[in-house]
């Protein structure tokens, strides 16, 4: 059914006109009769696109994100969309708190554009202060908040250095484990920023490894007078995107790490036959797509990544790897949304090294109620399905100096209920009983959402094996 004029004209101007800032500052707008009187199929022609707002980022960085140009024509229903696919591709950027696409002015049927932005803070030198366990309460709990279990030092997170959307990280770490790491991502080596550069090194040594998987939980062995691990790890890789939501990735990386011999004498398999040192190359490709409204904590869109790799070229190591993760949020109601997220693994040949052979709760390779759990294997999956609700949606006003305007900390509470299942496989699982079968689990916490998208997560899990507890899980940049 064909919708009445005034519906899309209201529509159209209801998300063009919304400029962030008082009303006294927003830019005042002459709609002329033509456009007022036209309905949903009226052409419109894009004019100029001015940028407000980004001291520090590109205009051009900015453009390359947004699907419309300069002479472009749309009907008025379609520009709609596509001013809001703008806003949303340049929120995920993590560059700006907020981002605003309007009607600058009209020349007859053609539309100005001004897109108003309002840029994060970029540069952070911090502490360092992070406990080395894969959760939370991997450390409160089974490990009694040690203290010898936490990585502490100097980091220095530097994104948009350029102006150009890139990020520099370099961090000097001590305690559980002594390292250095480096990393610059997207050097762009083209004039169309198609393609993008990446590289990181690093390098560390700890005395105490996880040697072990017994019972399905992590055995470590802790040696003070010898380093049990040392690693050195090189990777470049060069990023193709030539559509705004697509992205391609090729990689090659090499790796040294040695082992004390106490741990080659603990589990001869950790690097096969005894060894005590390896070393490898390896290459990747990674296609990855993304078309969420907002990636951090996705309500409405669609994200796949697709990964193969090759570790290694001869007897000592030899290992393909396929992986699969991918992503699917729709709105219910305003405020009610359901998500299924699915992260899928193969490893070939299935006979590995004990290194090789980490995956149930380890990275997004987890089960809600299975935190203090892991499950080795060469070949599984994941699946979880989430439904949240929006509880409380608002911002904390933070007062500014004289002549500057008061900062604004955004708060989003979601209540939720979940559900999981997984599997992974192991030829040999030796004394682990959660491999080799079908594991489920559920349950309903809050996710607390605020701004540099940190977010906060309290979960009450119940698993198949009867245990059920409450959760802590956190997300950051930092």
């Amino acid at each position: 059914m064909r919708l009445e004029t005034k519906y899309y004209f209201s529509l159209f101007m209801a998300l063009l006109c919304s400029c962030i800032g008082s009303a006294q500052t927003d830019p005042v707008i002459s709609i002329p009769d033509s456009i007022a009187m036209h309905t949903a199929s009226t052409i419109i022609e894009i004019g100029n696109i001015e940028f407000t707002g980004n001291k520090k980022t590109k205009g051009f960085i900015m453009l390359r994100e947004i699907p419309f140009r300069t002479g472009d024509t749309y009907p008025l229903d379609v520009l709609v969309e596509k001013f809001e696919d703008g806003r949303k591709q340049l929120m995920n950027t993590s560059l700006f708190h907020s981002v605003t696409i309007a009607a600058k002015n009209f020349e007859g049927s053609k539309i100005n554009v001004i897109i108003t932005v309002r840029e994060r803070w970029y540069l952070f030198p911090l502490p360092y202060f992070k406990p080395v366990d894969r959760n939370l309460n991997q450390w409160l709990i089974e490990q009694k908040a040690s203290l010898s279990r936490v990585n502490y030092g100097a980091k220095l997170l530097y994104n948009n250095v350029t102006g150009k959307n890139d990020k520099l990280r370099f961090k000097v770490i001590n305690g559980y484990t002594k390292q250095l790491s480096f990393s610059y991502d997207r050097l762009y080596i083209d004039k169309k920023l198609k393609w993008g550069a990446r590289v990181s090194f690093d390098a560390g040594k700890n005395k105490e490894i996880n040697y072990n998987t017994i019972q399905n939980k992590q055995a470590f062995v802790k040696q003070e007078d010898v380093y049990t691990r040392r690693f050195i790890n090189a990777y470049a890789e060069v990023t193709y995107r030539r559509a705004i939501k697509t992205r391609h990735s090729f990689g090659i990386g090499f790796t040294h790490e040695t082992i004390s011999d106490t741990v080659a004498l603990l589990n001869p398999s950790y690097f096969n036959l005894g060894r005590t040192s390896i070393s490898y190359p390896e290459i990747n490709y990674t296609m990855s797509y993304f078309d969420l409204d907002y990636i951090p904590y996705p309500t409405k869109g669609y994200a796949v990544q697709l990964s193969i790799g090759k570790k290694g070229f001869n007897k000592i190591l030899d290992v393909w790897g396929f992986e699969v993760k991918a992503s699917a949020s729709w709105p219910l109601s305003k405020k009610t949304f359901f998500n299924l997220t699915t992260v899928g693994g193969l490893k070939l040949p299935f006979k590995q090294s004990y290194f090789n052979q980490r995956f149930l709760g380890y990275g997004d390779a987890y089960l809600q109620g299975y935190e203090y759990y892991v499950v080795d294997g060469v070949a599984g999956g994941v699946v979880r399905t989430t439904f949240t609700r929006e509880l409380l949606n608002f911002k904390i006003k933070i007062p500014a100096k004289r002549g500057k305007e008061p900062e604004r900390i955004p708060v989003r509470i979601f209540g939720k209920t979940y559900g999981n299942a997984g599997y992974a496989h192991n030829p040999q699982p030796g004394e682990n009983s959660l491999s080799n079968k079908m594991l489920y689990s559920g349950g309903f916490g809050i996710d607390i959402l605020t701004f540099y998208d940190v977010t906060f997560k309290l979960e009450y899990s119940f698993n198949a094996i009867g245990q059920n507890g409450l959760f802590l899980h956190r997300k950051s940049i930092f």
